[in-house]
């Protein structure tokens, strides 16, 4: 059994973490650390967990949890990681981190966009990017990994075939994504209050949103190439889910059903990569509360363009469950341990 931490428990991406890791038959979760709950049961704060996790929430002790646990997996706003993670490495752990603090390869892209200082450059080369599809050798040995963030998951794994195979014109790729509530996280700001949400739909930091740089790193890595994207997300009315629509210009004359073998084969290792049949696409009812991504894919010929779906469970796949996956790969377990349950749907 690996002795796990979770710090930042009681947030929407550690309460789903905890909630994935209870059943987990090679976890034993040796510390719940909440503080603004210092004390309480976690099922007094989501009573969901009554008589199945009562754990009590502690405060942050480095030198307490380190001794506890194998991995720490942290979720904490983007910048309080500066308090934690380094005095986690001193210690020997290893950590599953959720900020934007570790995902970055440039300092200074990071500070242009999240605006702030970034106070571990001296972690980074400790620390590589968690999309198992991508970097599952690396994962395995990493002392951090920087869980993506779920609209790049999304986006990412959505272009990537494509990218791969040389078959986009590379100066226009546009991606629209629209995400439930929850991932704004458990916030009280007046956006994202129930009368604001319900029964609208909108736009949000449009060509500004940070998770923009994330994506176009990634791209360029596997383009080998700079890669600029045009990324609007928007807000939906519904707690989880998330819906990428991807736009880019093929280099070359394809059918639908040409992409899609493409796809199939790219992926045909991947349990949670399901490529969709010609003519169905995906929706989010099929993912949320699971860690699958479903993708599926349409030819405009009239305009020689591509138009890839892909969903996810924002808090699956899309955070918590990617971290499940990433601690399986840390720990040599099989990667889908505890993850295969599907999707919700109703």
């Amino acid at each position: 059994m690996v002795n796990v931490g979770v710090i930042g428990a009681t947030g929407y991406v550690g309460i789903e973490i905890v909630r994935l890791l209870q059943n987990h038959p090679g976890v034993n979760i040796v510390s719940v650390v909440s503080q603004s709950f210092v004390g309480r049961k976690i099922s007094d704060i989501y009573p969901n967990l009554k008589n199945v996790f009562e754990m009590e929430c502690q405060e942050l002790d480095i030198e307490k949890i380190s001794q506890e646990a194998d991995i720490l997996i942290t979720a904490l706003p983007h910048g309080v990681s500066k308090e934690v993670i380094p005095r986690l490495i001193e210690k020997g752990k290893r950590v599953i981190d959720h900020s934007g603090d570790f995902r970055y390869r440039s300092v200074e892209v990071y500070e242009k966009w999240y605006n702030t200082k970034h106070e571990m450059p001296e972690l980074l080369d400790l620390a590589v990017y968690g999309l198992p599809e991508i970097y599952r050798d690396k994962i395995a040995e990493a002392r951090i990994v920087a869980n993506p963030g779920c609209y790049p998951t999304c986006s990412i794994l959505g272009i990537a075939p494509l990218l791969a195979n040389n078959l986009i014109e590379t100066n226009n790729i546009i991606v629209d994504a629209a995400s439930g509530v929850t991932g704004a996280g458990r916030n009280t700001e007046l956006p994202y209050q129930f009368c604001e949400c319900t029964e609208n739909f909108k736009a949000y930091k449009v060509a500004t949103h940070r998770h923009t740089s994330e994506i176009e790193q990634e791209l360029s890595l596997i383009a080998k190439e700079e890669i600029l994207v045009s990324f609007t997300p928007h807000l939906v009315p519904m707690k989880r889910g998330m819906l990428c629509t991807i736009y880019a210009n093929l280099k070359y004359r394809k059918s639908t059903s040409e992409l899609l073998k493409i796809y199939k084969d790219h992926y045909k290792s991947e349990f949670f990569v399901r490529i969709l049949d010609e003519g169905k696409l995906p929706e989010t009812k099929h993912v949320a509360g699971s860690n699958y991504i479903d993708i599926g894919l349409v030819v405009d010929e009239r305009l020689n363009r591509v138009i890839v779906l892909s969903a996810l469970d924002n808090l699956g796949k899309g955070a918590a469950g990617q971290a499940v996956q990433d601690l399986n790969i840390m720990c040599g377990l099989p990667e889908n341990m505890g993850l295969t349950a599907p999707g919700l749907y109703l």
